[in-house]
């Protein structure tokens, strides 16, 4: 602390950066809203095109809208050849949401109107990459695999697609239900770091393309989107599900962190942690392996026995895309394929509004210092 009366908020905490009219969050009821509609109501009700064209239009589409929204989204998925590419020649060494962000990247000097920062041609690039995106993760996760990368299909809606481009197979309703559902839920929180980062990227008044790519950059650490893919390593690792209580008390007596416990947002438990939990369980049911639920469930119970903490979006997530046959290392990439519709409200929002986010910093070094004799 200075002489002033200046004080630092430590990672902004509770600093209110701008008006936003996209999602609402209260970590004491929980509550998390889009557009004011309740999680709740719409987490297995609407399907993932309707809540980003909610989230870009403020208002749910009419059948009609919906129709032609979807239809554009599917006509879009295809990638370019140069982006294969580009992720054909990234080395198995590197993060998968590094290959994404490249790819991103790369769609953006592909795009001769990438410098177009008028609505019409923000919503344009919006519905490029959210439509894109998907069909790169899916992409990247053939490659990995060693298996030959599927054409998207436009017949099929965006959940169902994204499912066959991974695996070579159509889901049924209950698999598309919670693609759709996990999509849903990761679509759009509030001025979360990736979110905050795209915002002040385009503060700068730069480019679309350069904004998301900042938006993927931070959703790849381990404090964000990052996370999830920790939660299911400490399934595999714990393996059996009596070893779950010991693996736990262990952990906690070593002070390590226990991944997809406590959020710097939510007090009273994440809003879209329950119907993550219950797909979960419905996907192990339905698919005769219960060991990785019964481990996760034991582990919660012990998380809240011992420190009273409730398990966050990603704890059950993790367990519901390793049944769906995401690889642990793309699960963040998928958080991001469905991210993309949030980042973009907030992209709208800020060009239709901007003002240059430019924090200052409390300076807590020398001052008045004279160059030692031999420097003059």
């Amino acid at each position: 602390m200075s002489e002033t009366s200046e004080q630092v908020i430590s990672g902004l905490e509770g600093v209110l950066a701008c008006e936003s009219s996209v999602a609402f969050i209260d970590g004491n009821i929980p509550e998390l809203s889009y557009r004011g509609y309740n999680i709740h109501d719409i987490a297995e009700t609407l399907t993932y095109e309707q809540v980003v064209y909610l989230l870009w239009h403020g208002e749910l589409p009419t059948p009609p809208e919906l129709q032609a929204f979807s239809a554009d989204l599917a006509a879009r998925r295809s990638i370019p050849s140069a982006v294969v590419d580009v992720l054909r020649l990234m080395p198995p060494s590197s993060h998968p949401m590094a290959g994404l962000r490249t790819a991103v990247s790369l769609l953006g000097t592909l795009d001769p109107k990438a410098e177009d920062n008028s609505p019409a041609d923000l919503r344009r690039k919006a519905a490029d990459l959210t439509a894109k995106i998907p069909t790169i993760v899916a992409a990247q996760v053939r490659l990995q695999t060693g298996q030959p990368l599927i054409e998207p299909d436009p017949t099929l809606s965006l959940a169902s697609n994204y499912y066959y481009m991974v695996t070579g197979k159509q889901p049924d309703s209950t698999i598309t239900r919670t693609i759709d559902t996990s999509l849903l839920l990761y679509a759009e929180h509030e001025t979360n770091a990736s979110t905050f980062a795209c915002r002040v990227v385009v503060g700068t008044e730069s480019d679309y393309y350069s904004a998301v790519v900042a938006g993927i950059g931070a959703i790849k650490g381990p404090l964000h989107g990052g996370a999830i893919d920790e939660v299911m390593k400490m399934f595999l690792e714990i393996d059996l599900p009596e070893r779950a209580g010991a693996y736990i008390d262990q952990a906690l007596a070593a002070r390590r962190k226990i991944p997809g416990f406590g959020h710097r947002v939510y007090r009273a438990g994440d809003a879209r942690a329950p119907h993550l939990k219950t797909m979960a369980q419905r996907l192990a049911e339905s698919m005769g392996d219960r060991k990785w639920f019964t481990i996760a469930t034991t582990v919660e119970q012990r998380m809240r026995e011992a420190k009273g903490i409730i398990s966050n979006v990603d704890y059950y997530a993790a367990l519901v895309l390793y049944h769906l046959g995401f690889p642990l290392n793309m699960f963040t990439n998928f958080v991001a394929s469905a991210r993309i519709s949030g980042w973009s409200a907030h992209i709208f929002e800020q060009y239709a509004n901007n003002r240059l986010i430019r924090p200052r910093a409390l300076y807590t070094g020398h001052r008045n210092r004279q160059l030692p004799a031999g420097y003059r």
